[in-house]
């Protein structure tokens, strides 16, 4: 609340509005009135004001005439008037709240209690409505207030009710003295009180639940009965009408299950109910609850717990529906069916109130999951973290965060007529009169002028949210017929339609467009789903008519809807995001790697839809930032590896459909892929780590640390690649086993804590597997230990380590572990390549290794880039010989071989810098290949979208060109590898 002061002998409570009475002559002679009665109670300094000309007696006297309810607060307490004149209204309203939360005193009974909270709470409504009115505090701070002594007159309530309880043996607490702390009892303020949006007369909805662990009662089985009575006690002292008047209106319908379930309920039951019956609008109503009162610690470990049915894994465009649902069921109920003025309720009604929050909510349950900076309570903090997040723009949220304070302002106007919870504009001209005034308008019509235009933009904006707009007509001609096609699959203007659209074989289309409707795949099984699919057909039919072959890829699309487990949530998200639809059509027609991870997990389309992802290469820290808020929703081991999949797979198909679209360049994906595996293997390491603790506690000293091989080491992963690791251990010398209930050997410790590691990464999941996982590139290979000590790998690569293993080594780079131990590793990893060698004898193991391989596994066609001599095995090796023989720094092991390549000194044998560029063509095209069909070897047999993708990303004009320039490639690269290498012969 801002403390401006008034003029000299006014009110300490400033502020620019000057309301006007109704009825100047009445205005008269409550002045008259209330000036007698000050000089009654020897109040001067109110006395004085009233007999002046002050600007703040005439607005004192026009707030007496438009609000009976402030008026009969004013002359039941006029000292409190008096205080105004000396201290500012903030600072007496905070005085207020401060002395409520320090009841009840020592000595206090039910009915001083009752009477003292009934005293402060007029005190607060005079000093809020008269700061309201003036202008001098904002909707925002009257919220906050209002919440702020809400809460404190719950808790007041709460320890009178809890300490008397003790007294009476009925429970014990653990610190009689302190009655809240550690009890286990809490209040939950549900809505805007626990949003601290609390209105001026409205109920308040909470939530009181106890720990039953905690064991307040002697016998467990008393606790319900007896909490419950207590909290009936806690609601009559809040609620009951006396003399004083009343604290607040109760509400405890917002509990589980309120028509079976007791008014205490304890944590185990409610936590049962929500996970296994929880309903959306449940979902939706906690995300605006707050601890108040009671055991906070405990509240907020209830909270906690409950997140993960709140927030969501996956974006969860159902909530949308759901929402939407609720919201007209409210219109049905209420008969809001129109935008106007007098009898309008500014929360129900169109363009409302309810419509700003549900506007909010519904978005922050899509996405609120993934993104924790998306769950604020408030609704105005709720759109500023939309729309720093990118899910709405800055002029949206800033429109609607002002309609949403002046809807508020003018329902605080409502209510101040009568102290009623009461949303709804009077019918009254003269009533309506009072409210606008009270709102800072001159008269209803001045009102309207504000009032309409912010109905009418929040109505349009709720509406934009759902697939269809309320009222609105058909954007197209032509949806209408192709709806019809969910009912018919020979309805002739829907036929027309598609062969409109540009479809060849339109009757075909229209059968098979059918056949969707009646529930033959698992997909359109429920009446919901196929209901979310007919509102969703001419959207999706129009995206795949843009197709190069729309025919084509709508019998594509049909493939991958017979695959899809489910199909509610995926008809949901096209309803909210039809332009992802071209994508999708992308992806079904030219990349089946990406098609088969949608069908398998239609979820991975979740991260193409978050804003925040859609102009960004991720890095590693973004990564790790994001992948900790996920994980931190996790309930058990399970559920880390659960989402540990979903993680790492959606964050694979963003790249994988970014470098199809062309937002993400084909030779940054390597990176951008090995940046995810590098986070995944992060958080998968400890988590292992920990559960197997569980049974086998800790060997003494124990460290370990995964080193990255291959592509992963070199950080070239692919959309299919696998991950090659090896697992390093250390632990203090003389350690015999672990300290666990289980004890292992170190040996046996490690190499069983390297399997559960291999098993959390491969077992099929409902999520699918983390990562295929290859360890035969450890000492020995498959002969030797699982997990490796760090210094019997010393002492074999300094003994018995071949050539191959040396090469190996180069692509190397620790990826995850105890930091100090990475440290350790890489720096033996160093030193073992940086031991001399013979030059000569390196040369002839490089280009035996070659021959071998090129006899043993001979390229299978012109894209098998791999093995295609003069491809990406000649040019890997030539990095890998370079830093074995010093013609590259040996600071580039665990490099890109581009990079390698580009630095590397070939004297006059090749041009580094011309392989380098070789290896980024053939890693374009690689990265690209790996989004295709797994068996193409041939230029012709790739989709043409992929086959266009991959000729743009090696800068030619079109497919036709690639056999050439793959020709002309090659052929280089190989007279550059026989040039330092010498030719392999067979």
């Amino acid at each position: 609340m801002a403390e401006i002061s008034g003029g000299e002998g006014g009110f300490l409570i400033g502020g620019e509005n000057r309301p006007a009475p109704l009825d100047d002559e009445t205005a008269g002679r409550w002045r008259a009135d209330l000036q007698a009665l000050a000089s009654d109670r020897g109040l001067e300094n109110l006395g004085r004001l009233l007999a002046g000309d002050h600007l703040d007696a005439e607005r004192l006297v026009a707030v007496l005439d438009l609000s009976p309810h402030l008026n009969a607060i004013a002359f039941k307490d006029p000292d409190w008037l008096e205080e105004l004149t000396t201290r500012s209204a903030a600072e007496l309203t905070r005085e207020t709240i401060e002395a409520v939360a320090r009841l009840p005193g020592p000595d206090e009974t039910e009915q001083t209690l009752m009477a003292s909270l009934r005293r402060a709470k007029r005190r607060v409504a005079l000093f809020l409505g008269l700061a309201d009115v003036f202008g001098a505090a904002t909707p925002d701070a009257t919220t906050r207030a209002l919440s702020d002594f809400a809460a404190a007159a719950v808790g007041a309530a709460l320890r009178f009710c809890l300490r008397d309880l003790h007294a009476r043996g009925k429970i014990v607490l653990p610190h009689p003295d302190d009655p809240e702390k550690g009890c286990g009892v809490f209040v939950l303020g549900m809505g805007k009180l626990g949003a601290h949006e609390l209105n001026y007369s409205s109920d308040i909805d909470i939530i009181v639940l106890y720990d039953e662990t905690k064991g307040l009662t002697g016998d467990p089985l008393d606790a319900p009965e007896t909490l419950s009575r207590m909290v009936r006690r806690l609601t009559r002292i809040l609620a009951e009408r006396t003399g004083e008047g009343y604290v607040a209106r109760v509400d405890l319908r917002l509990r589980p299950d309120p028509g079976a379930m007791p008014v205490a309920i304890s944590t185990a039951m409610a936590l049962t109910y929500y996970e296994g019956s929880g309903r959306d609008w449940e979902r939706a109503a906690m995300i605006k609850a707050r601890p108040i009162a009671g055991d906070v610690e405990a509240g907020e470990r209830f909270l906690k717990e409950i997140r993960p049915f709140v927030w969501r894994k996956y974006l969860d465009f159902a909530a949308v529906a759901a929402i939407e649902d609720m919201k007209q069921r409210i219109d049905r109920h209420r008969g809001f069916d129109a935008v106007g003025l007098k009898g309008h309720n500014v929360k129900l009604g169109r363009g409302g109130i309810r419509e700003v929050e549900f506007f909010a909510q519904a978005q922050q349950l899509i996405a609120g999951g993934r993104a924790p900076k998306l769950r604020p309570r408030r609704t105005d903090d709720a759109l500023a973290a939309l729309a720093v997040g990118g899910w709405i723009d800055a002029a949206t949220a800033s429109e609607l965060t002002g309609d949403y304070w002046l809807l508020r302002r003018v329902e605080h106007a409502i209510q101040m007529l009568a102290d009623e919870q009461s949303h709804t504009l009077p019918e009254d001209p003269t009533k309506l009169r009072a409210v606008a005034r009270l709102a800072g308008f001159a008269d209803e019509a001045t009102l309207g002028e504000a009032l309409l235009p912010c109905l009418k933009r929040v109505d349009r904006r709720f509406g934009r949210l759902f697939t269809e707009t309320r009222g609105a007509a058909s954007e197209r001609p032509d949806d209408d017929a192709l709806r019809r096609l969910a009912r018919s699959g020979d309805d002739a203007e829907a036929i027309a339609a598609l062969a409109a659209l540009g479809y060849g074989r339109p009757e075909d289309i229209a059968r098979v467009v059918h056949g969707w409707s009646l529930g033959r795949y698992k997909a359109t099984l429920t009446a919901t789903a196929r209901a979310r699919l007919t509102e969703v057909l001419p959207t999706l039919i129009s995206a795949f008519a843009r197709a190069q072959d729309p025919d084509n890829a709508l019998m594509a699309f049909d493939r991958f809807l017979a695959g899809l487990p489910s199909g509610v949530q995926f008809f949901s998200l096209i309803a909210s995001n039809p332009k992802i639809l071209e994508l999708l059509a992308d992806v079904i027609t030219s990349a089946p790697a990406l098609r088969e991870t949608i069908a398998a997990r239609p979820h991975v389309f979740d991260a193409l839809l978050d804003p925040a992802f859609l102009g960004e290469v991720p890095t590693r820290d973004l990564l790790r930032e994001r992948l900790t808020a996920f994980l931190g929703l996790a309930r058990d081991y399970e559920d880390v590896l659960g989402r540990l999949r979903i993680f790492a797979s959606e964050q694979r198909f963003l790249v994988g459909a970014r470098m199809l679209s062309g937002i993400v360049e084909a030779d940054e994906a390597g990176a951008a892929f090995s940046n995810i595996a590098d986070v995944v293997l992060e958080a998968t390491l400890p988590a292992v780590e920990a559960e197997f603790a569980l049974a086998h506690g800790r060997v003494p000293g124990a460290r370990t640390a995964l080193l990255g091989m291959g592509r992963l080491g070199s950080r070239e992963l692919t959309a299919s690649s696998d991950v090659d690791l090896i697992l390093f251990y250390d632990h203090e010398e003389g350690a015999e086993g672990s300290d666990g209930k289980r004890p292992l050997a170190p040996s046996a410790y490690f190499a069983r804590l390297t399997q559960r590691l291999i098993a959390a990464m491969t077992a099929p999941m409902r999520e699918g597997i983390l990562y295929d996982v290859d360890f035969r590139l450890r000492p020995s290979g498959n002969k030797g230990p699982l997990a490796t000590h760090l210094g019997a790998f010393r002492r074999y690569q300094e003994g018995e380590a071949w050539t191959w293993e040396r090469m190996a080594l180069t692509r190397a780079r620790v990826v995850a572990g105890d930091t100090g131990f990475m440290g350790e590793v890489a720096e033996t990893i160093r030193a073992i390549l940086a031991e001399p060698r013979e030059s000569d004898e390196t040369t002839k193991d490089v280009a035996a290794m070659r021959q071998r391989i090129e006899a043993g596994k001979p390229p299978r066609g012109s894209l098998d880039l791999k093995l295609l001599p003069g491809g990406l095995i000649d040019l890997e090796f030539l990095a890998q010989w370079a830093l074995l023989t010093g013609k590259a720094d040996l600071g580039l092991c665990g490099a890109p071989s581009e990079a390698v390549l580009a630095a590397a000194d070939f004297g006059r044998a090749a041009d580094g810098k011309a392989l380098a560029g070789s290896m980024n063509g053939f890693t374009r095209i690689v990265q690209l290949l790996r989004l295709g069909p797994s068996d193409v070897r041939h230029v012709a047999d790739v989709p043409i979208g992929l086959s266009r993708a991959i000729a743009r990303a090696v800068g030619l004009d079109g497919p036709e060109g690639l056999e050439a320039w793959l020709e002309a490639e090659t052929t280089r690269v190989r007279a550059a590898f026989e040039s330092v290498l010498g030719a392999p012969t067979a």
